[in-house]
């Protein structure tokens, strides 16, 4: 059994007033991110969500995919969406760059069809990323204290 690093504690007390259900999406699916790229940094914000992003980097800006969780729902959501081939149209979204997947039970991303794209959003932001990182696998909160 893989071990996952464990949720920083400024983002777990903010995740526990979520649905239980969104927690349990959130926590599997981050998990099956970390499995695909197990060198990604987490970096963790609670701006209009509570959202962990996940980057080749510790910027925001080589960032291959991200968890928003609102109040009843989350999704996968690709930094750079609109780069990204989609020929099943599992993408939604009007924005410049990012689209999503909205998430409601663990068959919407554990697939063959979402972790392809998950594959391209990680090569993408290795390919696009402006310099070598030095941090690798680390969990990073951007969460002010309250």
């Amino acid at each position: 059994m893989k071990i996952f690093p464990p949720i920083h504690p400024d983002f777990q007390f903010l995740l526990e007033f979520k649905e239980q259900e969104v927690i349990s999406l959130f926590k599997d699916l981050r998990e099956y991110l970390l499995e695909l790229y197990p060198e990604s940094n987490e970096l963790l914000y609670h701006t209009h969500a509570l959202t962990a992003v996940f980057s080749i980097s510790d910027k925001l800006s080589d960032a291959f995919c991200m968890l928003p969780i609102y109040t009843n729902h989350l999704n996968l959501g690709f930094n750079k969406g609109t780069l990204l081939k989609d020929p099943n149209k599992l993408l939604t979204g009007t924005g410049k760059l990012i689209r999503h997947i909205d998430v409601k039970n663990p068959s919407d991303y554990r697939n063959p069809k979402v972790k392809t794209l998950i594959q391209e959003a990680i090569n993408l932001a290795i390919i696009d990323m402006d310099k070598p990182t030095k941090s690798v696998g680390k969990t990073i909160s951007k969460i002010k204290k309250i």
